[in-house]
């Protein structure tokens, strides 16, 4: 998608970037995204597509980002104001003061990440640090957050989040890789496998679900466990291929009798399964944003393809049947659109306890609606191309490798079905308490 001076293509922007009043943006929201739109474009955004075709992003891009100040902002909002100050972060990008961040300000973030098109960049600097680290913000003792985290923040050093297993996706009950005591006691030693790992290959920490409670203990058998990878004997790393998102390095690793000490525990032991689940819904939501800004640009770029390809004796543009698909995709997409906001601004005005209880299956229902409004306009996009859009180089290369992309935003993070279903059950049984409440109340 080309930049111009002059007006911008249609759909191109959310319309609070084209100029269109909105009431959840301020002067910090825009000051931080003209510092993401400078910083992010120039380190990220205009390389993306070459990187993407290459299979593989350059290896100080990491510290590129962290130098910047520009990994932190992948973290769940409201940020872990004590520990920056201990490691001596007191700003975020744009001159935001930690202690104003807020989900808006994420979701700004999460957008510019994204506004090359493509999910492989850009998970390749922020998925550890937003979906492996606030489980250690959230749930882990002090000791073992003195032990890490600086790095960690810092950008010293990486996790990843681990939690699937080849026989266990969207069902993490059913993980297998286990964590059994050491015969001294002071070790858990881990044996299994993680599969579809996002920065398997490039973090030095797993941040994983693991089973203590023993064969047929279910949910209540997880436990979260913080396990080193880098040079650690018994660990084996390899990159998987995959069809999307290739640059961010989803890995298969292997645990042979690895030994972790057992103060890494993150929590308390049979309670990970709650900490997997609380965890998802920053990830689904900062996953929604990345989504929703692919269709953008997806539909965006046929838009203006449409404008100067003749066929026929006159512009694709000037084609009935082009206009109505392009209108139908841009109707979902902005519905979509004005969804994530919404979903960013009441983030940003609940407590996390009561964000997660109120809007866990809702978030689940808003990845889910992204999968879906990216798969439509992906493929719209593709069918506007024509054969440019089936061909991995040329005019079409973008629109052909945001199209391999549906896959990998329809899977992870729960997969489509499922969060669907998920969505349901959860509105059901907030629906029951709520209403058990207000019948005891009545009682009274």
């Amino acid at each position: 998608m080309s930049e111009s001076k002059g007006p911008l293509m249609p759909l191109s922007e959310p319309p609070w970037l084209n100029g269109a009043p909105s009431p959840y943006y301020d002067d910090s929201h825009r000051k931080l995204q003209a510092a993401c739109r400078e910083f992010i474009g120039h380190n990220l955004n205009r390389h993306a597509l070459d990187w993407e075709t290459a299979e593989e992003v350059p290896a100080d891009l990491y510290s590129t980002f962290v130098e910047g100040g520009f990994v932190l902002p992948s973290l769940p909002a409201p940020l872990p104001v004590e520990w920056l100050h201990r490691v001596g972060i007191t700003h975020m990008p744009g001159g935001i003061p930690v202690e104003e961040w807020t989900s808006v300000h994420g979701m700004i973030y999460a957008d510019e990440m994204s506004r090359a098109g493509l999910a492989g960049p850009s998970g390749a600097i922020t998925t550890g640090m937003a979906f492996g680290v606030p489980p250690l913000l959230h749930y882990a003792n002090r000791q073992l957050q003195d032990k890490y985290l600086p790095d960690l923040l810092l950008g010293k050093t990486r996790t990843c989040i681990a939690i699937t297993e080849p026989e266990a996706g969207s069902d993490v009950a059913n993980i297998t890789t286990s964590a059994e005591v050491s015969k001294c006691g002071k070790y858990y030693v881990v044996n299994g496998t993680k599969k579809w790992i996002t920065n398997g290959v490039m973090a030095d920490y797993a941040t994983m679900a693991v089973r203590t409670g023993g064969e047929g203990s279910g949910a209540r058998g997880i436990s979260m466990l913080y396990v080193p990878l880098k040079d650690k004997k018994g660990v084996s790393r390899r990159r998987l291929k995959v069809a999307g998102q290739i640059t961010a390095g989803t890995s298969f690793i292997e645990f042979d009798d690895v030994y972790v000490p057992r103060e890494n525990l993150i929590g308390k032991e049979g309670e990970g399964m709650k900490y997997v689940m609380n965890n998802f819904n920053h990830e689904r939501m900062f996953i929604s944003v990345g989504i929703t800004r692919q269709a953008r640009v997806a539909l965006s770029s046929a838009f203006e393809y449409c404008l100067k390809r003749e066929a026929f004796g006159k512009t694709l543009m000037d084609q009935p049947v082009v206009r109505h698909r392009l209108a139908k995709c841009a109707a979902i997409l902005e519905a979509q659109q004005t969804w994530v906001e919404s979903f960013a601004y009441q983030l940003s005005k609940l407590p996390k306890t009561q964000a997660d209880k109120q809007l866990g299956g809702l978030t689940a229902l808003c990845k889910a609606n992204a999968g879906i409004v990216l798969d439509e306009c992906a493929r719209c996009a593709v069918l506007l191309f024509g054969g440019n859009g089936y061909t991995r180089t040329g005019q079409g290369e973008l629109v052909e490798k945001i199209y391999r992309d549906v896959p990998g935003a329809r899977i992870p993070g729960g997969s489509e079905d499922v969060l669907l279903d998920l969505a349901i059950r959860q509105m059901v049984k907030n629906f029951r308490e709520k209403t058990a409440m207000a019948k005891g109340a009545s009682r009274l």
